[in-house]
């Protein structure tokens, strides 16, 4: 089936907020394209959720932005990436009406770069409890890097303070430090460490702070940016379908205005936001 051949957006998905921390160095990357931000805030965290709920609601999202003409969709969502990118790609894109649109995630980019990273083959994974009960990360580098070992903590008040403001507060030390050396005590021999969830990057400085010098953290954001502008090289025909106005379209499905707030938060800049709804 021939595809649109009007030039559209890049569409990236989060279930909240911190997929906003891909966009940014991803717009940092690749300033001349169009994107169109959508954030299911309204029904968000996706991470408590069941495998079949996080699916659907991951496919309306890409439906949304598939007919909001994106032929590309990023699912700058780990929860997303880990529960619903696979089962997207193989059981939805082939049989959809465009089959050449494509839909791509922020796990696989992240673990392809890790043996940049590390040494010592002993790598740290601090991430949401439903990402870690996916094992997504550990199955991931298991394919590519089977001599890797691969130690997983979850981190469940991490989000919170993020998306309450706190993450510059005392408060947020305690728990910084518990998690980080809960998992660095099960495998000290842990040279690097890759923050699994798109909100973590505004907590950096102070997990940073929390543990050894010689640790390296990794940051989905550039990994993903990079993977996003070689992908691109490789696959012209799609990059000749992306609209390059150097725009940016943000989506909610809560209140703008709350959005609006909240977002400042990770992109440092004022945004404005429009309601949509994506259930179907």
């Amino acid at each position: 089936m021939s595809h649109p051949t009007t030039p559209a957006p890049i569409g990236v998905f989060d279930s909240g907020y911190g997929g906003l921390t891909i966009l940014s160095e991803i717009c940092r990357q690749l300033p001349q394209y169009d994107y169109i931000y959508l954030g299911d805030n309204a029904r968000s965290p996706y991470g408590t959720r069941s495998f079949d709920v996080i699916n659907d609601f991951t496919l309306q999202a890409v439906k949304y932005l598939f007919d909001a003409g994106c032929p590309l969709v990023i699912l700058a969502c780990n929860t997303a990436s880990a529960k619903a990118l696979r089962e997207i790609q193989q059981h939805y894109l082939p049989y959809s009406e465009d089959p050449t649109r494509r839909v791509l995630g922020v796990i696989r980019p992240t673990v392809e770069a890790i043996s940049r990273f590390t040494k010592s083959r002993h790598i740290g994974v601090v991430a949401t409890p439903g990402t870690v009960s996916s094992h997504s990360y550990a199955t991931e580098i298991g394919k590519l890097f089977p001599e890797v070992t691969v130690e997983e903590q979850a981190c469940p008040m991490w989000v919170p303070l993020v998306e309450y403001g706190e993450s510059n507060a005392p408060g947020a030390d305690y728990f910084v430090e518990k998690y980080t050396a809960e998992l660095m005590q099960r495998d000290p021999k842990i040279d690097t460490i890759i923050l699994g969830c798109t909100h973590y990057p505004l907590l950096r400085p102070k997990i940073r702070e929390a543990l050894p010098e010689s640790v390296e953290l990794i940051s989905q954001g550039e990994l993903v940016a990079s993977s996003l502008a070689d992908y691109l090289l490789r696959h012209p025909e799609m990059e000749h379908r992306l609209s390059q106005g150097g725009e940016i379209s943000y989506r909610t499905t809560e209140c703008p205005e709350k959005f609006e707030e909240l977002a400042s938060i990770f992109t440092g800049t004022e945004v404005r936001a429009t309601r949509v709804k994506i259930t179907g």
